[in-house]
């Protein structure tokens, strides 16, 4: 089912956002006016360590009214490299500076109405760099352990999309070894107990 933009105008712009009004004809020939906000991309990493752990900042967001664990993430500076960005944000939001960041995977977080767009990387691991250059992003700076990660989950410690899309990525490393290629059974999905050594 194909929406077709007919228009798209300015309701608001202020440096590297816009909130856009679009006239979107839907599949059965109706109009509407829908609402959206055009963003610069971010880019960000999950950062772990030999002992499993993954780094992450405990931070309140206003607009919310929440706290929770994050993976550090910011903007992409306009001619900057998203891995550059990622390994900028890394640095300035914890003081750690990451090692060899690899593409983890890119996430939309809320597509229905923004094409906000978030590159994520991977590192296995860090070494301290000083302290943070944005001490206000986060209360806490953490190694926390890769088999707690559920029990974050599940008691509202970690509710940032990009965050859970990329933690739970990470685990499906975590995955036995069954020495064969996996085959996929759509009546059973996979399940995080299934996870050796996951705290549920």
């Amino acid at each position: 089912m194909f929406w077709q933009v007919h228009s798209e105008k300015t309701l608001y712009t202020a440096p590297r956002v816009a909130v856009r009004i679009a006239d979107v004809e839907l599949p059965d020939g109706r109009h509407l006016d829908h609402h959206l906000v055009r963003t610069a991309p971010a880019a960000g990493a999950v950062v772990t360590d030999e002992q499993d752990r993954v780094l992450l900042i405990w931070r309140h967001r206003f607009i919310t009214d929440s706290w929770g664990w994050e993976i550090p993430l910011g903007e992409v500076d306009e001619g900057e490299m998203p891995q550059a960005a990622a390994a900028r944000e890394v640095e300035q939001k914890t003081g750690w500076r990451p090692g060899l960041l690899r593409p983890l995977l890119a996430v939309q977080p809320v597509n229905g109405f923004s094409d906000a767009l978030h590159h994520v990387y991977r590192a296995e691991s860090a070494t301290p760099a000083g302290p943070p250059a944005d001490p206000w992003e986060a209360d806490r700076i953490d190694w926390l352990p890769l088999s707690g990660i559920r029990k974050l989950i599940d008691n509202g410690d970690i509710v940032c999309g990009t965050t859970l899309s990329s933690l739970l990525y990470i685990l499906l490393d975590h995955l036995p070894d069954t020495g064969h290629e996996p085959t996929f059974d759509p009546t059973r999905p996979i399940l995080l107990r299934d996870i050796p050594g996951l705290q549920l």
